[in-house]
Protein backbone atom coordinates (compact mmCIF):
# COMPACT_ATOMS: atom_id res chain seq x y z
CA UNK A 1 0.00 0.00 0.00
CA UNK A 2 1.27 3.52 -1.15
CA UNK A 3 1.89 6.17 1.62
CA UNK A 4 -0.58 9.31 0.95
CA UNK A 5 0.43 12.23 -0.88
CA UNK A 6 2.12 14.29 0.94
CA UNK A 7 0.03 17.10 -1.02
CA UNK A 8 -2.89 15.10 0.23
CA UNK A 9 -2.27 15.08 3.69
CA UNK A 10 -4.06 17.61 6.48
CA UNK A 11 -5.90 19.55 3.59
CA UNK A 12 -9.09 19.67 5.41
CA UNK A 13 -12.02 21.05 3.78
CA UNK A 14 -11.86 20.96 0.09
CA UNK A 15 -10.76 23.87 -1.48
CA UNK A 16 -13.28 25.81 -4.05
CA UNK A 17 -13.09 26.10 -7.66
CA UNK A 18 -9.30 27.32 -8.78
CA UNK A 19 -7.70 25.44 -5.58
CA UNK A 20 -8.33 28.62 -3.42
CA UNK A 21 -9.56 28.56 0.30
CA UNK A 22 -11.65 32.05 0.35
CA UNK A 23 -11.25 33.55 4.06
CA UNK A 24 -12.31 36.84 5.29
CA UNK A 25 -9.27 39.14 6.50
CA UNK A 26 -9.91 38.37 10.32
CA UNK A 27 -10.07 34.48 9.35
CA UNK A 28 -6.35 35.31 7.21
CA UNK A 29 -4.79 37.11 10.10
CA UNK A 30 -5.64 34.46 13.19
CA UNK A 31 -4.40 31.41 10.88
CA UNK A 32 -1.13 33.68 10.42
CA UNK A 33 -0.74 34.22 14.54
CA UNK A 34 -1.88 30.57 14.78
CA UNK A 35 1.33 30.00 12.00
CA UNK A 36 3.97 31.93 14.08
CA UNK A 37 2.71 30.76 17.73
CA UNK A 38 3.32 27.02 16.48
CA UNK A 39 6.86 27.87 14.97
CA UNK A 40 7.77 29.44 18.95
CA UNK A 41 6.48 26.28 20.47
CA UNK A 42 8.49 23.81 18.34
CA UNK A 43 11.49 26.19 18.96
CA UNK A 44 10.82 25.32 22.42
CA UNK A 45 10.00 21.64 21.92
CA UNK A 46 13.30 21.09 20.19
CA UNK A 47 14.96 22.53 22.70
CA UNK A 48 13.16 20.13 25.20
CA UNK A 49 14.23 17.46 22.79
CA UNK A 50 17.60 18.19 22.90
CA UNK A 51 18.05 18.32 26.52
CA UNK A 52 16.19 15.00 26.77
CA UNK A 53 18.51 13.16 24.25
CA UNK A 54 21.21 14.42 26.34
CA UNK A 55 20.20 12.59 29.01
CA UNK A 56 20.78 9.21 28.13
CA UNK A 57 19.16 6.11 26.41
CA UNK A 58 16.07 7.30 24.78
CA UNK A 59 14.27 3.95 24.54
CA UNK A 60 13.33 4.38 28.55
CA UNK A 61 12.96 8.60 28.39
CA UNK A 62 10.01 9.92 28.68
CA UNK A 63 10.78 13.90 27.73
CA UNK A 64 12.71 12.46 24.82
CA UNK A 65 9.57 10.47 22.72
CA UNK A 66 6.70 12.79 24.15
CA UNK A 67 9.03 15.61 23.03
CA UNK A 68 9.05 13.71 19.43
CA UNK A 69 5.74 13.22 19.51
CA UNK A 70 4.17 16.99 19.80
CA UNK A 71 7.27 17.97 17.42
CA UNK A 72 4.98 15.53 14.61
CA UNK A 73 1.62 17.17 15.75
CA UNK A 74 3.28 20.74 15.57
CA UNK A 75 5.10 19.86 12.11
CA UNK A 76 1.88 18.33 10.60
CA UNK A 77 -0.13 21.92 11.73
CA UNK A 78 2.55 23.99 10.71
CA UNK A 79 2.48 22.09 7.08
CA UNK A 80 -1.33 22.27 6.97
CA UNK A 81 -1.21 26.10 7.58
CA UNK A 82 1.71 26.89 5.62
CA UNK A 83 -0.57 25.47 2.28
CA UNK A 84 -3.70 26.87 3.35
CA UNK A 85 -2.23 30.49 3.52
CA UNK A 86 -0.31 30.05 0.94
CA UNK A 87 -3.51 29.11 -1.30
CA UNK A 88 -5.69 31.67 0.44
CA UNK A 89 -7.63 34.26 -1.35
CA UNK A 90 -8.50 36.99 0.91
CA UNK A 91 -11.70 38.49 0.18
CA UNK A 92 -13.11 41.76 2.35
CA UNK A 93 -16.62 41.70 2.79
CA UNK A 94 -16.99 45.34 3.59
CA UNK A 95 -15.71 45.81 -0.05
CA UNK A 96 -18.16 44.23 -1.95
CA UNK A 97 -20.22 46.13 -4.26
CA UNK A 98 -23.66 44.41 -5.25
CA UNK A 99 -25.07 44.28 -1.68
CA UNK A 100 -28.44 43.12 -2.85
CA UNK A 101 -27.20 39.93 -3.55
CA UNK A 102 -25.79 37.26 -1.65
CA UNK A 103 -21.82 36.70 -1.74
CA UNK A 104 -19.30 35.82 0.30
CA UNK A 105 -19.47 37.53 3.54
CA UNK A 106 -22.64 38.12 3.91
CA UNK A 107 -24.91 37.97 6.88
CA UNK A 108 -28.53 36.68 5.23
CA UNK A 109 -31.10 36.85 6.95
CA UNK A 110 -33.74 34.20 6.13
CA UNK A 111 -36.76 32.43 7.02
CA UNK A 112 -37.70 28.42 7.09
CA UNK A 113 -40.61 26.23 6.31
CA UNK A 114 -40.89 25.62 10.01
CA UNK A 115 -41.49 29.69 10.65
CA UNK A 116 -37.89 29.87 12.05
CA UNK A 117 -36.09 33.11 11.02
CA UNK A 118 -32.77 32.57 11.31
CA UNK A 119 -29.12 34.50 10.28
CA UNK A 120 -25.90 33.22 8.83
CA UNK A 121 -22.84 35.03 7.79
CA UNK A 122 -20.98 33.01 5.16
CA UNK A 123 -17.08 32.91 5.78
CA UNK A 124 -14.30 30.70 5.02
CA UNK A 125 -14.03 26.91 5.72
CA UNK A 126 -11.25 27.38 8.14
CA UNK A 127 -13.90 30.30 10.12
CA UNK A 128 -17.35 28.43 10.05
CA UNK A 129 -18.50 28.22 13.63
CA UNK A 130 -22.08 27.29 14.22
CA UNK A 131 -22.05 28.82 17.75
CA UNK A 132 -21.23 32.58 15.95
CA UNK A 133 -23.51 31.86 13.17
CA UNK A 134 -20.76 31.41 10.85
CA UNK A 135 -21.22 29.02 7.95
CA UNK A 136 -18.79 27.80 5.47
CA UNK A 137 -18.64 29.29 1.76
CA UNK A 138 -18.53 25.31 0.72
CA UNK A 139 -21.86 24.19 2.87
CA UNK A 140 -24.80 23.14 1.48
CA UNK A 141 -26.74 26.13 2.86
CA UNK A 142 -24.27 29.26 1.54
CA UNK A 143 -24.24 27.12 -2.33
CA UNK A 144 -27.99 27.43 -1.87
CA UNK A 145 -27.66 31.03 -1.23
CA UNK A 146 -25.19 32.26 -2.64
CA UNK A 147 -25.85 34.81 -5.73
CA UNK A 148 -29.71 34.82 -3.87
CA UNK A 149 -31.65 38.50 -3.80
CA UNK A 150 -34.48 39.64 -1.09
CA UNK A 151 -37.60 37.84 -1.44
CA UNK A 152 -36.07 34.87 -3.23
CA UNK A 153 -36.71 31.29 -2.56
CA UNK A 154 -34.29 28.79 -2.48
CA UNK A 155 -33.74 25.15 -1.93
CA UNK A 156 -30.94 23.68 0.36
CA UNK A 157 -30.39 20.45 0.73
CA UNK A 158 -30.81 19.15 4.26
CA UNK A 159 -30.07 15.26 6.20
CA UNK A 160 -34.04 15.69 6.33
CA UNK A 161 -34.67 16.60 2.71
CA UNK A 162 -34.98 19.18 0.82
CA UNK A 163 -35.97 22.35 2.52
CA UNK A 164 -37.18 25.70 1.11
CA UNK A 165 -36.35 28.73 2.60
CA UNK A 166 -36.88 32.70 1.70
CA UNK A 167 -33.95 35.48 2.13
CA UNK A 168 -35.70 38.29 4.12
CA UNK A 169 -32.26 40.50 4.24
CA UNK A 170 -28.71 40.78 3.29
CA UNK A 171 -26.13 43.14 5.24
CA UNK A 172 -22.33 43.34 4.66
CA UNK A 173 -19.67 44.59 7.19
Amino acid sequence: MAAPDDDEEDEGPPSLPGGKYYMTPEGHSRLEAELADRRAERHRVVEIVSWAAGNGDRSENADYKEGKRRLREIDRRLRFLTRRLAHAEVVDPAAQTQRDRVFFGATVTFANERDETLSVTIVGVDEASMAEGKISIASPMALALLRASRGDEVTVRTPRGPERIEVLEIHYP
